[in-house]
């Protein structure tokens, strides 16, 4: 028996063109699944990645709230959605609320800074959050629920009396 017969067969059973797509096919999975880098995919990142206690510092600008020192307390757990998809739940660390100010110039052209009088009159209120939360660290960044994190992404925190649409300032780990 011939190695190769007339139909191109390996041993008379399998074809060569068969091998060489099976032998292609394996090649790829292996390089998608062994072989991390910034070009490489997200499977490899994700295997490679290690998860992290992570902290992400919220900013809110123009909070309409009578009472926001009482509506978001320091420990409460929120839920954190992500490009409007929830990506779990976060721990509320640090709360720091003010009111926006407005800076004017005197007539001998030195600054003032005041209180904005009209968020003043409309109960509106800056705050600056820290979250906290345990999510996977790679090469490329935060990943809470298979969504990057990174300064200047949208985020919002959804408690049981408030949804607030905010931005990242900062991501540490």
């Amino acid at each position: 028996m011939a190695i190769l017969d007339r139909q191109g067969r390996l041993f008379g059973k399998l074809s060569i063109l068969d091998i060489g797509a099976i032998a292609t096919i394996l090649i790829v999975l292996i390089g998608l699944l062994i072989v991390p880098g910034n070009s490489g995919s997200s499977i490899a990142q994700m295997l490679s990645a290690e998860n992290k206690t992570v902290q992400v510092d919220m900013n809110v600008r123009g909070l309409s709230a009578t009472n926001p020192q009482n509506l978001i307390k320091i420990g409460d757990k929120v839920n954190i959605i992500i490009r409007n998809q929830p990506r779990g739940e976060v721990t509320i660390k640090k709360v720091s609320i003010s009111t926006p100010q407005v800076v004017a110039a005197k007539a001998d052209g030195s600054p003032v800074v005041f209180d904005d009088p009209r968020a003043v009159s409309t109960s509106q209120s800056d705050l600056a959050l820290t979250l906290e939360a345990t999510a996977r660290v790679t090469n490329d960044g935060v990943v809470f629920g298979n969504e990057k994190v990174k300064v200047g992404t949208s985020i919002d925190i959804e408690g049981s009396k408030y949804l607030i649409r905010g931005s990242a300032m900062a991501v540490r780990y």
